[in-house]
């Protein structure tokens, strides 16, 4: 089964470190993912650039709208993702508990589905 465990971070929470400290964040988090990797389990992982950076695409009928982030009146952005290989929800939930960024962030858990399943 697939999972998705989102780095969901507080907005601006990045602009609070040195350069030095998140580049140390992110090597733990590579790290990790090389973890994951090893044992086979990784199918994708990526860190994202603050919601500042994004667009979001609407369409409805033959116009499409653009509204540029941030997004909503959100406290938090998804800073990142793993898209894991794992054999049940429990796994992925041990495997979250373990996110180095479960210390500064939360990592939510998200099995992989079609649309049309509840």
């Amino acid at each position: 089964m697939r999972y998705m465990l989102m780095i969901v971070e507080p907005r601006g929470q990045r602009d609070t470190r040195s350069e030095d400290e998140g580049r140390a964040l992110y090597a733990e988090m590579v790290e990790f993912g090389q973890g994951l990797a090893a044992r086979g389990q990784l199918v994708a992982s990526e860190s994202l650039r603050p919601d500042s950076h994004g667009v979001r695409v609407q369409r409805r009928g033959e116009a499409s709208a653009l509204v540029d982030g941030p997004f909503a009146e959100a406290r938090e952005m998804v800073g990142g993702f793993y898209l894991i290989e794992c054999a049940n929800r429990d796994e992925a939930v041990r495997i979250a508990e373990n996110c180095p960024a479960a210390r500064f962030a939360t990592v939510e858990v998200r099995e992989c589905a079609p649309c049309y399943v509840n």
